[in-house]
């Protein structure tokens, strides 16, 4: 039987006094986090949080987040993982679609985190502390063990595609739990003494999986970093004597670029892996070359929990390539009748199966049934293999924008411009952008008679939804391309050199 919360148990159990999370000098013990985490299971079942209740946590990555997430699990609880720059409506949509009874908040996005929840008719739990300290302090620690396990729901992590609003990934226990064993053994070979960077926001899948679970899987320490900036993230390298970093390509590149880089503060890394977005070649061999580490790319999605490939470091790996299917899983390429496309040079896309797939989107199964079929869930991601079962990304099928390792829909984004008044048609779109990877940009048909700016509607976007969705760039237009039925063709979308 497997539950997710018995790896921090496990832990505790053989390390009591080694480091768990670090945050500069705030440390907490395995015994610690695992005493904090059975305070917080008692706070929510004393709030009426009951088995299989939905509680979202909205926290950046500070110690609270590590203890109110393995305290819900503690309570039988399945976590919702939120994006703490979410504004209001966000927070409402997120914690309503997913029936929350309770949302766990950082004290500095309170008023937004309060909106939601109130919309949404959830308990709002605020803390001032990064350890949690004064809201648990008087709370006695659950005795009840967990009761849930295997292909029950423990995580749902919102995501979508280009159309329709966000849908909640069911991701279970055992697929959880697979996903982060595996990486802590056969991919990083992550043990005790180890330390683990914990730049990768906690609740991204990326970080929760790869950053937190296998950190406690392995019972080594992950250092916390509430807010990615690359001269404090080597700071921290050296001085925590870090030795797996983790990270999106944007990252890399900000610490390969960084002028005043000094080599010698990554010497205790052995392994850096990279995922969230496709690696630049150049920037792989740059930071490399600088640094000294070697960078291991692999492939994974929020509905899998994420790690489906990876360059594993015991087999050659190939710069450019997501590598080849982790341990029990099993991945090919497909056409759009789910027919597996092979041959030389074949482009097809994703499909995966395995321990790691989600059970299914929350309360929507037609949205699962075209996702999964026969256990085998397509990606939207276009690639091609060669002849050594490699993986080589080629193009997104979906329009997805990845802009610093975060994920903006363009219908979310367009769904917000269509509320102006002004606005009568809208595509938003990627742009190739230097530091970022994409860039977000929207291009805007106004109502005849109507008179807004590229400024008023890029202010109007930023009000309504989180920091790194809003477009950059606006432009005005008159109309926008059409295909035979009147959708709206965003490839066909281009900015002018002058948008602004």
């Amino acid at each position: 039987m497997t539950n997710l919360s018995s790896l921090l148990d496990q832990a505790a159990a053989d390390y009591p006094d080694r480091p768990a999370i670090k945050m500069d000098d705030l440390v907490l013990s395995y015994a610690q986090l695992r005493a904090a985490a059975g305070r917080m299971s008692a706070l929510l079942a004393s709030l009426g949080v009951e088995p299989g209740d939905r509680v979202g946590i909205m926290l950046p990555n500070v110690p609270a987040f590590p203890i109110a997430f393995y305290g819900a699990l503690a309570a039988d609880a399945i976590v919702v993982p939120m994006n703490p720059l979410l504004k209001g409506r966000e927070v409402a949509y997120y914690l309503s679609d997913s029936g929350a009874k309770a949302l766990i908040a950082w004290h500095q996005f309170a008023g937004e985190a309060a909106k939601g929840a109130a919309d949404a008719g959830a308990t709002l739990i605020t803390t001032e502390t990064p350890d949690m300290a004064g809201l648990l302090d008087e709370v006695a620690p659950a005795e009840q063990g967990p009761q849930r396990h295997d292909d029950d729901d423990a995580v749902i992590l919102y995501t979508s595609g280009t159309t329709g609003r966000p849908k909640g990934a069911e991701l279970t226990h055992n697929g959880l739990v697979s996903n982060a064993e595996i990486s802590a053994r056969t991919l990083f070979d992550v043990g005790p003494d180890d330390v683990i960077m914990g730049c990768l926001p906690l609740f991204h899948v990326f970080g929760l999986t790869c950053g937190l679970n296998v950190a406690v899987t392995a019972a080594a320490t992950l250092t916390l970093l509430p807010r990615f900036d690359p001269a404090k993230a080597l700071d921290i390298v050296q001085r925590d004597r870090v030795t797996l970093f983790e990270g999106v390509p944007t990252m890399y590149a900000a610490m390969l670029h960084l002028p005043e880089a000094d080599p010698d503060k990554t010497k205790t890394l052995r392994a850096c892996a990279s995922g969230g977005a496709a690696m630049p070649v150049e920037v792989m061999r740059g930071f490399e070359q600088k640094f000294g580490c070697i960078i291991l790319e692999g492939y994974g999605l929020s509905e899998t929990s994420p790690v489906a490939s990876f360059n594993h470091p015991d087999k050659e790996r190939k710069p450019g390539s997501i590598g080849t299917p982790i341990q029990g899983v099993q991945m090919r390429l497909i056409d759009d009748e789910w027919k597996t496309v092979s041959g030389k040079d074949a482009i097809g896309e994703i499909a995966i199966r395995g321990h790691n797939v989600m059970k299914g989107y929350w309360g929507k199964p037609e949205a699962t049934a075209e996702a999964i079929k026969d256990g085998w869930f397509r990606t939207g991601d276009l690639a091609r293999v060669d002849e050594d079962g490699y993986y080589f990304i080629v193009d997104r099928k979906k329009d997805l924008i990845i802009r610093g390792g975060y994920n903006v829909y363009p219908r979310e984004i367009e769904e917000v411009l269509h509320e102006h008044p002004a606005v009568a048609e809208v595509a938003v779109i990627g742009m190739p952008h230097p530091e970022l990877g994409e860039e977000v940009g929207a291009a805007v048909a106004l109502k005849p008679g109507a008179s807004a700016t590229p400024d008023e509607l890029r202010a109007f976007v930023r009000d309504r939804v989180a920091a790194y969705k809003y477009p950059r760039r606006v432009w005005l237009v008159d109309a926008l391309p059409k295909g035979p039925t009147g959708k709206i063709l965003r490839r066909e979308v281009h900015p002018p050199e002058e948008a602004g």
